[in-house]
């Protein structure tokens, strides 16, 4: 059995992994108000771009002739682009990533296609590497605040890879955020546009296609689908970058709490082992003084 001075030094090690846990959740906390701050005033913006790149597709007599848009003749090459974090201790918010990431690179595999891989976070990025599926674009050092500019290069880099032929369709992973406690893992087609997610069927009222009829447009939807395919690709990915960031804020908190929480019951039990011990050195103490006195009388 342990002696008291070793149950002491254990219980003064997990106080003060508590304590550093305790402070951990409640940075994440903040972090994650601010966060789903800025999910909620992009939102609107986002939907807004998708319902207007839905509805320009809708109106276009034909796609027009930008390379953006042409739809390659086959699918032989996918870019998959999986959003972690720089950091860990937040549960599974990385790992389910990686792991969805990999079952879709499966898929294609099995039907032919090369994967290219794309990664932002260090998690994901060093990830990869150490699987020996080096990425071909590598962002890390902005999953705590992402900014729009992070995404635009993001957007750049996959833009060229499809322009140029070295993808043929282009699908993003991300942890989408629902609450603190709650986070699924999103698939999403970024490119070609005529497979990707913005097309399709996801708004409430189904009676606005009357109101779609109302709409003109200057210059005519061809010209404008040209302005706004880059930019939906650039707000797709920022979007799942925020998404990303309150999601692994929330993810944090959580793992946090629970570390805690479990740091706690082994204090207890650790404290209830201390006792227990502290009773048989004073019973034996006692046995050894009744032992003594037998033997002197």
């Amino acid at each position: 059995m342990a002696t008291q001075k070793d149950i002491k030094s254990r219980i003064s090690s997990v106080k003060n992994i508590r304590t550093i846990t305790r402070a951990m959740e409640m940075v994440a906390a903040a972090r994650l108000r601010r966060a789903e701050q800025r999910i909620e005033q992009l939102r609107p913006y986002a939907e807004a771009i998708r319902r207007m790149t839905r509805r320009a597709v809708e109106a276009a007599e034909s796609i027009p002739s930008l390379p953006l848009l042409e739809e390659h003749d086959s699918i032989d090459r996918v870019g998959l682009l999986l959003v972690t974090g720089d950091r860990g201790l937040a549960g599974a918010f990385n790992s389910q990533i990686l792991r969805a990431g990999t079952r879709a690179a499966s898929e294609h595999s099995d039907e032919g296609r090369n994967i290219h891989w794309y990664a932002s976070g260090r998690r994901g990025v060093s990830t990869l590497r150490f699987r020996g599926r080096d990425p071909v674009g590598a962002y890390i050092g902005f999953s705590d605040r992402p900014a729009y500019a992070n995404a635009r290069e993001i957007a750049e880099d996959l833009i060229t890879a499809y322009v140029d032929g070295e993808v043929d369709r282009v699908e993003i992973f991300y942890n989408g955020y629902i609450s603190a406690l709650s986070q699924v893992v999103r698939r999403e087609t970024l490119l070609p546009l005529q497979q990707a997610t913005v097309l399709e069927e996801e708004e409430e009222d189904g009676d606005d296609s009357g109101h779609r009829a109302l709409v003109e447009y200057e210059p005519d939807p061809e010209e404008i689908l040209k302005r706004l395919v880059p930019d939906y690709v650039e707000i797709s990915i920022y979007r799942a970058l925020l998404e990303s960031t309150a999601s692994e804020h929330g993810a944090r908190m959580t793992a946090m709490r629970n570390a805690s929480e479990n740091a706690g019951e082994l204090i207890d039990d650790l404290t209830l082992e201390m006792n227990r011990a502290r009773q048989a050195e004073i019973t034996q103490e006692i046995m050894e003084v009744v032992a003594g006195a037998e033997a002197l009388s």
